[in-house]
């Protein structure tokens, strides 16, 4: 079974609001075993927005809309859909006095548009709203299934989970879709594809994989009558996939890299400090977000400049730290910082995020990474392009696994 996705809203496409309920909605049909084939957005137009439902119509089993179920002239969503449909809309009397009841017990004087909210097309029932006045429906007609849910967040989300997942859940016919990510750094998309695409062959489990900054996602998605079953066929491929790309997989699902490298500082009761200059303490906020990171993290400084790295860091006189941007002040940042703290590894990032050279002539991009340790003070140079703040989070995230291929090794 197939559903589409159709947001209602000019203010979507004008891009005031960001339409996350698309995405909440497209988790709920994979949990129902419902494919999402395709998403629409489209604005307040009544043509438009017929148009698009019919389109949907065309090739899916469910569709399903969002917003434009208010009283006001652009609330276009039910009409569009009785017109899609080739049907007509009738109000259902208890519902106006419903409505009017809330209104009244608010003190809020009714006027007739409000009534709106209790039109629906005649082969559609209409789906209670508590949190709201304007109630969602859902229309059947000639084998197609429609479901409008209203925009607000407070409205949306119970109603897409208490009463739409339900029924949808019937639709399905008792098959969920069911997704594993594995995340992937310091292998490349397209070497990742190749190292694992014997396994993308298969039908049931499917893998796809997917760029993300600085790492690489791979999804194993399976479909089987239960989550527990979809986990049962998903287990082996994952064990194929971390066989063949080892320790580059870090984690799964909602796993982020500083989680990985807390963990694997608190399994050996080790124990990080950092030194930042470009990044501005981005990379101590990161280590520092981890629940339980008080346990590994010992702190860390900024020193955006060389006065700060006189002031904080010690041992800042060396005539060779003049340059901020080398592998020299790299090195000092990373050996300074963990002397300090006495902590079993340190990182330090220094570079220039731009957007023009700095008074040194180094170029957009040039960063260096000290990684210090017990064994010694590596460090590493790199060229990164993107804009200044992409500049900054690549050389936090690959400051991140730098340190944890330190600690791995």
């Amino acid at each position: 079974m197939d559903a589409e996705i159709v947001s209602v809203g000019t203010e979507l496409l004008l891009g005031q609001i960001v339409d996350t309920h698309a995405a909440t909605m497209a988790r709920i049909l994979a949990e129902c075993g419902i494919s999402c084939r395709h998403r629409a957005t489209v604005g307040d137009n009544l043509d438009r927005v017929v148009e698009t439902l019919k389109v949907a119509l065309s090739r899916a089993d469910v569709v399903v809309t969002i917003g434009g179920l208010g009283p006001t002239a652009d609330d276009l969503t039910r009409d569009a859909i009785a017109l899609a449909f080739d049907d007509t809309l009738e109000k259902v009397p208890e519902v106006e006095e419903k409505l009017k009841q809330f209104f009244a017990q608010r003190g809020i004087t009714w006027v007739e548009s409000n009534g709106r909210q209790a039109m629906k097309p005649t082969c559609a029932d209409l789906i209670d709203n508590p949190n709201g006045t304007a109630p969602g429906l859902v229309a059947r007609k000639n084998g197609k299934t429609v479901f409008a849910l209203p925009g607000p967040r407070g409205e949306f989300d119970p109603m897409a989970y208490n009463q739409v997942k339900p029924m949808l859940e019937n639709l399905g016919g008792g098959v969920v879709i069911h997704s594993r990510v594995l995340r992937v750094i310091g292998v490349g998309e397209s070497m990742a594809e190749e190292k694992i695409k014997h396994l993308m062959v298969s039908e049931n489990p499917t893998i796809a994989p997917y760029a993300q900054p600085m790492e690489v996602h791979l999804r194993i998605t399976a479909k089987a009558p239960t989550v527990f079953a979809a986990e049962h066929l998903i287990d082996p491929v994952e064990e194929s996939i971390r066989e063949i790309l080892g320790d580059a997989v870090y984690g799964t699902n909602l796993t982020t890299l500083e989680m990985a490298v807390k963990d694997l500082l608190s399994e050996r009761g080790e124990t990080i400090s950092t030194a930042e200059s470009m990044t501005g303490g981005g990379l101590s906020a990161r280590l520092s977000s981890v629940p339980g990171s008080s346990d590994v993290f010992k702190g860390g400084v900024v020193t955006y400049t060389i006065e700060a790295k006189n002031l904080l860091l010690e041992g800042a006189d060396d005539p060779q730290l003049n340059d901020p941007v080398s592998p020299e002040v790299a090195k000092f940042m990373a050996e300074s910082i963990r002397r300090q703290l006495g902590t079993t590894y340190a990182i330090s990032i220094t570079g220039n995020a731009g957007p023009t050279s700095d008074v040194g002539q180094k170029p957009v991009g040039l960063v260096y990474i000290g990684i210090a340790t017990e064994q010694g003070t590596h460090v590493e140079e790199c060229r990164f392009r993107g804009i200044r703040e992409d500049i900054c989070k690549r050389a936090e995230q690959t400051a991140l696994r730098l340190i944890r291929e330190a600690i791995l090794n």
